[in-house]
């Protein structure tokens, strides 16, 4: 079993012996215990397709689409997700390594034991994408990203460019955002209720609190 920590959140992670991986690079049903390399599948479309115990590197899965399904026990590595439709997938026990998701739609999606580290979200979408477990966002972009209705309790996020992330109905109790500039937010105070701070980043949250409150301050 392996384990990683960030901040106070230990992420259960898949422990895979490449000697046990069969090659492939295609992906025509559910997949388990298999290796997949630079292999194109752009905008293929899976349905209630589950990918267990495997290695995807490399691969091109831009402006497809996945209804349903699951990705268990995985390894995902600079693969490019742009533009694709993720919906209704759960994701557990991955780590998703130097992966982009420009642009991207993730819709109903459950995450638990998953660490996104060095990956790009930029525009992309976020839904009602909830939280089950242990979830880690490590040196990404999310710059004009959009989160919904999402709830992302106990998340960490640290060293993330957050500039003009949109949060809108969000509930993030107990997610640890030290480490990240917050000043360019475009949110709410409420959507940040319940949330671990430093002190270096009260100024951002006081910037805010003006913005929203219509605030006018001058001096004596």
């Amino acid at each position: 079993m392996r384990t990683t920590t960030v901040g106070d959140l230990r992420i259960l992670l898949p422990d895979l012996d490449p000697d046990d991986l069969d090659s492939t690079s295609e992906l025509t049903g559910d997949l388990s215990d298999a290796t997949v390399e630079v292999a194109s599948w752009r905008g293929a479309e899976f349905e209630n397709v589950s990918v267990r115990s495997s290695r995807i590197s490399g691969v091109d899965l831009s402006e497809s689409t996945w209804q349903a399904g699951a990705l268990l026990g995985c390894e995902v590595a600079r693969t490019n997700f742009s533009g694709a439709t993720l919906s209704g997938v759960t994701i557990e026990r991955c780590a998703v390594t130097g992966s982009r998701f420009t642009g991207a739609r993730l819709t109903d999606i459950r995450l638990k034991d998953v660490l996104f580290e060095g990956c790009r979200f930029d525009y992309a979408t976020f839904t009602r994408v909830t939280a089950a477990g242990a979830v880690a966002f490590v040196d990404c972009v999310l710059t004009d990203a959009t989160w919904s209705s999402c709830r992302l309790l106990d998340t960490v996020l640290r060293s993330c460019q957050l500039t003009r992330l949109e949060l809108d109905s969000c509930q993030l109790r107990g997610a640890d955002l030290r480490g990240n500039p917050l000043h360019d937010l475009r949110a709410t105070l409420a959507n940040l209720h319940g949330v671990i701070l430093d002190e270096d980043q009260l100024t951002d949250i006081t910037h805010l609190a003006v913005a929203e409150l219509n605030l006018t301050i001058r001096k004596r």
